[in-house]
Formats: C-alpha cells, sequence, structure tokens
C-alpha cells in the first residue's frame, strides 16, 4: 500500500468525521438557508408562511394526540399500522429472552426495517396475511418487514429466527425478498434490488467488525458495547447520549451505502455536494444529512428505554430531510420554487436542487418546531424534535400530499431505494 494512498485514506477519515456530526449538518445546511433568504438558489423562503404551517402542524398533533401524549418519531410507530400492537405480538415472541437479548432482536429488527424504508413508490402494496388489511409506502415497508424478520429471513439460523446476523444478510436472495413483500409484476416496489444489496453489504460490514457486533454479526449487539464501553465485566451505563449512538452507526455503517459518495476512498453516506457551502479542508463543498441513519437512531431510542437504559440528548438529532417533512414546507408555501417548471422534472439525489430542498428542510423545521412549541405553550424539554416529527411534521406532509396530488411529492425524485 502506496505512502500517498495511505495519506489521502487518512485524510479522508479526518474529512468524513467533520460531516459525521448533527452539528456539521445544521451548521451547513444553514449556509443554504442563510443563501435562500438572500435570494439565491432554487427556492424562495416565505417566513410570514411560517406561522401558518406551524398552526397547520399543531392542528394535526391535536387531532392525532388529543391528550398531547406524543411518542417520538420512530419506525416502531409504523409497526402499529392498522391499529394492530405488533410490539405486543413481538415481546410474546420474545418473552423467554432477558433484556440484553431482547434489546438485540428489537435493535435488529429496526435496522433491517428501517434500511428497507426508503420510498416504495405508488403502485406497491403489502397484503397482511393475518389481518387482510393492506397496507402501502412505510406502513407497508414496515409490517412486510416486521413480518419478514419474524419469519427468520434474515436470520442464518433456524433455532433462532428472531434475529438479523452477518451470514444471513449475505445470503439474501433478492427474490426471497421479493416474496416476502409480494412484489410481482402487477405489485413493483421500487428499488427492489438495491434494497437487497444495502443489507447484503450490511451483512459484509457486519461481519468485518466483530468488536462492535460480536462474532454472529448483528446490529443488535452494538447494544453492549454502547451501553458498556469498558467491557461486559463492569456495570453497564444508565444513560446514553442520542449523538453517541448516532455516531456509532455513522462510524461503523458507512460502507453500506451504495452512492458514491467519498473522500479519499472513505464513503460518505448520504452527504452531496453542493457549490454554495464552505468548509476548511477536504469536506468543503460537501451537505451531510444521514436520514436513514438518524431515522435509525430515532427508532433505537425506545429498545433502549424498554430495556433499562435511557437516552438523553435526543434533540440533538435533525429533523429526517425527506419528501413528506420537505413536502409540508413546498405545499404550505413556506418554501416556492424560483422556476415552476422545476417540478415537471424527475430529478436524481445529488441534484443541486434536491441538496438545497432537503437542506431547507432540515434548518426550517427546527424553526417550524420553536412556533409549533409555543403554540403548545410547552419546550424543547417536552416536546423535542422527534416528538414534533411525530405530531407531526411528516403526518401534515402527507395529507397535504394526498390532497393535492394524491399523494405524490412536490418534486419528484428518481429513488434508488436507498435515500428517500
Amino acid at each position: 500500500m502506496s505512502e500517498v494512498f495511505v495519506h489521502a485514506r487518512a485524510n479522508g477519515e479526518s474529512a468524513a468525521a467533520e460531516l459525521r456530526t448533527t452539528h456539521a449538518v445544521r451548521q451547513r445546511c444553514g449556509q443554504l438557508l442563510a443563501r435562500a433568504r438572500a435570494g439565491q438558489g432554487w427556492f424562495e423562503v416565505n417566513d410570514g408562511a411560517l406561522d401558518d404551517a406551524a398552526g397547520l402542524v399543531v392542528d394535526t398533533t391535536r387531532r392525532r394526540f388529543s391528550n398531547l401524549h406524543i411518542p417520538l418519531h420512530s419506525r416502531w410507530r409504523h409497526f402499529e399500522a392498522g391499529g394492530v400492537d405488533r410490539k405486543l405480538q413481538l415481546d410474546r415472541l420474545l418473552r423467554h429472552m432477558q433484556p440484553p437479548e431482547r434489546a438485540h432482536s428489537m435493535i435488529d429488527l429496526v435496522t433491517v426495517s428501517v434500511l428497507l424504508d426508503a420510498g416504495a413508490g405508488p403502485d406497491w402494496k403489502y397484503v397482511e396475511p393475518a389481518t387482510g388489511q393492506t397496507y402501502t409506502r412505510s406502513e407497508g415497508l414496515a409490517v412486510a418487514s416486521f413480518h419478514a424478520f419474524t419469519a427468520g429471513l434474515f436470520s442464518s439460523d433456524p433455532r433462532h429466527p428472531y434475529q438479523a446476523d452477518a451470514r444471513g444478510l449475505r445470503a439474501l436472495l433478492t427474490d426471497h425478498l421479493a416474496q416476502a413483500f409480494q412484489v410481482g409484476p402487477s405489485n413493483p416496489l421500487v428499488g427492489l434490488e438495491n434494497r437487497a444489496i444495502l443489507l447484503r453489504r450490511l451483512g459484509e460490514i457486519l461481519s468485518e467488525q466483530p468488536e462492535v457486533f460480536g462474532e454472529s454479526g448483528r446490529p443488535g449487539s452494538m447494544f453492549d458495547m454502547i451501553i458498556s464501553p469498558l467491557g461486559p465485566d463492569l456495570p453497564h451505563t444508565a444513560d446514553v447520549d442520542a449523538h453517541d449512538i448516532l455516531s456509532q452507526l455513522l462510524l461503523s455503517l458507512s460502507g453500506i451505502w451504495p452512492a458514491d459518495n467519498q473522500i479519499g476512498g472513505v464513503p460518505l453516506g448520504d452527504c452531496w455536494r453542493h457549490p454554495a457551502v464552505h468548509a476548511e479542508g477536504l469536506s468543503d463543498g460537501w451537505v451531510p444529512f444521514h436520514k436513514l441513519t438518524q431515522w435509525l437512531t430515532y427508532s433505537m431510542l425506545e429498545p433502549f428505554a424498554w430495556n433499562g437504559v435511557q437516552v438523553r440528548g435526543v434533540n440533538g438529532l435533525t429533523a429526517l430531510p425527506e419528501y413528506r417533512n420537505g413536502g409540508l414546507l413546498l405545499d404550505s408555501g413556506v418554501l416556492r420554487l424560483r422556476d415552476p417548471q422545476a417540478a415537471q422534472n424527475v430529478w436524481q439525489p445529488g441534484d443541486e436542487i434536491i441538496v438545497e430542498w432537503r437542506a431547507l428542510t432540515v434548518s426550517l423545521l427546527d424553526e417550524l418546531a420553536e412556533r409549533v412549541r409555543h403554540l403548545l405553550r410547552t419546550d424543547a424539554d417536552h416536546l423535542p424534535l422527534g416528538k414534533v416529527l411525530e405530531g407531526g411534521t411528516w403526518q401534515a406532509g402527507r395529507e397535504l400530499a394526498q390532497r393535492l396530488r394524491g399523494g405524490l411529492p412536490p418534486l419528484r425524485v428518481a429513488s434508488d431505494g436507498t435515500v428517500f
């Protein structure tokens, strides 16, 4: 290995580390918001519409949670689709396990489910065999992945089906995933092959890091490392910081993403170029989002809590820059396209307009959350951003899209099954 390669790799690792924080996400997204407010870029910002958008989110929140006991935005909410308590079903399946083992299985489940959660497309549906209910989009993907998991699709050991492990994931056939998700010519799922590739890559990454994911390579083994950083022989910590979970995920899982975003050979994941974003060094021009990894972090908080470990610092995570939250801003008039014709195009995730849309979503949802808290007469400790999203922005964005375009987002992005 040449010294030049080693040096480039080391510099790449340093730059990637700068991009693996929510501080970097907020700071760089903030640059693009300031630029938009200065009259530059693809979008106009109508600050006068923020209060109306906040009012819509509050109305949506009160309708859904009249007592304002709002749970966190996480994959576990989608497992409740149709009013079915699938968490209770899972608890029954795991009833013979001790808390650490239960945490392992729960984290295994949400890991594969979140990684399968990019946009399904408008033509796919899942019919739940036990109930006969039909689900689409995120709820459909959640319910389908729940049943695939409990059927042992991601486990290499038939004696222990309620797990996802490196061997099982590496051996996952696209046809088997298609069968589990009821995919066929009349029921197409966007990005099916890329979803399977992503899970196979996950299996490879898990097997390469036994110090994090154990000898069998399970995502849930990360629970042990986070709560017992000095080893299993010492008492585990009573609480952890949400950003510590995110940081470990970003560090350990960066190699799974198929997007060719890298610095010095170091993969960056959900980070994209924008010429108006500036920083020192090799990370100049890069905008990090880490949407799916933050979604996974949000979805891990409850398994930690259910198994005796409280998570602090939830407000350190950002809003999720995807088409429901971003769509809320466009459809409520907070954002306007400078060129309305841009809505007619199909864009790629790395296109400048999409990077800007996502960046403005992150920054403006922080501002929107403050207005929502003011209207509900509460504060960030009692209504963290994760609860504003659930209450919330995501549902309001979905309902506006349904009313205006039959559920389609205001901007069309060519999904590869791994970003949106």
